[in-house]
């Protein structure tokens, strides 16, 4: 099974009622599917995370599986969840990667591609 198997999705949104902009603090949900083209069960076992703001600041994040659960995917199914992050600055971005293993103990690194996160209307 290759890592272009499994197909992941975002849509970040924007919490304008958790957020505080002049406080410096914004605060966006983001739902995610991954969705398994492959021919094999993968189960998602960790994330890493790189979120970088609009001043540079990168920020890593490390951890086993989402949301507090490690799911398994079979051939042709996906599974969907939502998380958050706050930044200091209205936008920013995130990519990262997803730790996956196959039944036979294979391990297989899912990319995720960078994303943005952006308060609406800010940038034309």
């Amino acid at each position: 099974m290759t890592p272009g198997a499994i197909h992941i999705t975002t849509r970040p949104q924007y919490l304008a009622d958790r957020s505080a902009p002049d406080e410096q603090h914004y605060v966006f949900a983001y739902t995610i599917t991954i969705r398994n083209d492959g021919d094999e069960r993968v189960q998602l076992m960790s994330r890493r995370w790189l979120i970088t703001d609009a001043n540079g600041k990168k920020v890593e994040v490390e951890g086993s599986g989402v949301v507090g659960e490690q799911p398994r995917i079979a051939p042709g199914e996906e599974y969907t969840y939502t998380s958050g992050v706050s930044l200091e600055t209205p936008v920013g971005v995130m990519e990262g990667s997803y730790t996956m293993v196959l039944d036979d103990g294979r391990e297989l690194q899912a990319p995720i591609a960078a994303f943005r996160l952006a308060v609406p209307n800010l940038i034309n």
